[in-house]
């Protein structure tokens, strides 16, 4: 049996990605495919848009690795954006592992309709027990996942068993400045699900300690205030017609009372970004 605090935030984890709502968010205002963190280069531009950015610039700092015959495992693959990306950008093999069997789905559905299934293998499971041998990869790859584990000195252990002597660590996550007080992040920290967040001294300090060298932190906190304020101002444009519909843009289902939920929450976080409380960008590493 699994630890029993991983075991509890995994479960939680998927049943939030799981549910028809979040589903429904995440397809009707982040896109549907890349469901992370954006680098904008002005703050109107579309979420998916500045998400995709984000995918690129990760990718540039392990260019070196990359390309045919390379293997990737990105943890928590959400829709597969990011490891379509890979893929058809460099054409190297990508494992993706994520725990919702909802987003599992149509990240096979889109690999297969952008002719990209042969180079993704979509793996249902955990982050903390990832089904494979020591050293089996050139890159590991996360974005916004470290998040939701329940023993991230666990996952990065993991994470850091699977990569191969020479190989990459490049990683993102949204995380509590380093300064800031637990208490003043409770707010968004319930809509996740989470007990608390991350902070980068503590990501820069795992790493050190698991013996990787080049430890790096891109510090891209600038690009959290529009992301937030973005997914807000859209949710808040927001009306739901004909039971499947969002200001006329296809959905999965979505309720009433979750898009009012999102119209509370969704302020708390700009708050906490205009406050400084929070903190995002890469995490790069060599082993």
């Amino acid at each position: 049996m699994g630890d029993p605090t991983t075991t509890h935030a995994a479960e939680v984890a998927r049943a939030y990605y799981d549910s028809a709502d979040v589903d429904g968010f995440y397809t009707a205002v982040w896109g549907g495919d890349d469901i992370h963190t954006g680098i904008y280069e002005h703050p109107d531009e579309p979420v998916a848009r500045a998400a995709q950015r984000t995918d690129a610039r990760m990718a540039e700092r392990v260019a070196d690795l990359l390309g045919p015959g390379r293997t990737v495992v990105d943890l928590g693959s959400g829709y597969g954006g990011a490891a379509r990306h890979l893929a058809r950008a460099h054409g190297c093999r990508v494992v993706a592992l994520n725990i919702s069997d909802v987003q599992n789905r149509r990240h096979r559905e889109l690999n297969v309709r952008h002719g990209l299934d042969a180079l993704i293998d979509v793996v249902a499971g955990s982050f903390h027990r990832i089904p494979a041998p020591d050293g089996r990869f050139d890159v590991v790859w996360t974005q916004e996942a470290l998040v939701h584990s329940g023993d991230r000195a666990h996952m990065l252990a993991e994470a850091v068993r699977v990569l191969a002597p020479g190989g990459a660590l490049v990683l993102t996550d949204v995380m509590a400045a380093d300064d800031a007080h637990r208490d003043e992040l409770r707010p968004v920290c319930e809509r996740l699900n989470v007990a608390d967040l991350a902070t980068p001294d503590f990501v820069r300090e795992q790493l050190t300690r698991l013996g990787l060298g080049q430890v790096r932190f891109d510090d891209l906190s600038e690009n959290l205030l529009p992301h937030y304020t973005r997914l807000a101002e859209d949710v808040r444009r927001r009306r739901r017609r004909n039971g499947d519909e969002l200001a006329g843009e296809p959905t999965g289902a979505f309720s009433d009372a979750y898009l009012e939920r999102l119209r509370a929450n969704l302020p708390l976080w700009v708050d906490a970004c205009e406050k400084g409380l929070l903190s995002w960008g890469i995490f790069h590493a060599r082993r």
